[in-house]
């Protein structure tokens, strides 16, 4: 049996979230959410692994991913979110969420998603791109990605973050900001 205590205990407990990592190719994503996964013991979804096949395809030959290329994707990951959600858990997905309306539909109905818009300068991306090996993510669609990024706006749930330093670094910070509720990493 439960004391009234205990429940209003659960009753004050916060939903869970979702970290959505979001930014360009090259920004950190994947190493920034496994730093937040582990660190908060949330689920973790590599965003990229739900590409069909096709996206996987065009990108590896160099060409840009449409909207409605994006578009199933992106409702994969949404759907994956209302998963988490349903079940009461916490979660960090990657999605580079480029465009406003993009995150507008990963976050349309699912009041726990929380942006966090990973930053660095053109230079330092063109530097990590050129230097790692991804499987369907060439050095040369980086410019199309900046082209098309529309930076997360205020009035957008979740936060800036800049990536210099490592991947624990810049989870503590995105952490520390989304309790804050600071627009903008420090």
């Amino acid at each position: 049996m439960r004391h009234a205590a205990d429940v209003s205990d659960t009753a004050r407990a916060p939903a869970p979230l979702t970290l959505v990592v979001m930014g360009v190719s090259g920004v950190g994503k994947t190493s920034v959410a496994h730093a937040l996964a582990e660190r908060t013991g949330w689920v973790f979804q590599e965003g990229d692994d739900l590409h069909p096949e096709a996206n996987r395809a065009k990108m590896a030959a160099g060409a840009p991913l449409t909207d409605d290329d994006r578009w199933p994707w992106l409702c994969l990951i949404a759907a994956w979110i209302g998963e988490q959600e349903a079940a009461g858990r916490g979660a960090v997905v990657t999605c580079s969420a480029l465009r406003r309306r993009y995150r507008h539909l990963l976050s349309d109905g699912h009041p726990s998603v929380r942006f966090v818009h990973l930053e660095a300068s053109e230079e330092v991306l063109s530097e990590r791109v050129t230097r790692r090996h991804h499987e369907y993510m060439p050095p040369a669609l980086l410019r199309s990605q900046l082209d098309t990024l529309e930076p997360l706006a205020d009035d957008e749930p979740g936060v800036h973050v800049a990536t210099d330093g490592g991947p624990d670094v810049v989870a503590d910070r995105a952490l520390r900001a989304l309790a804050d509720g600071v627009r903008h990493g420090a």
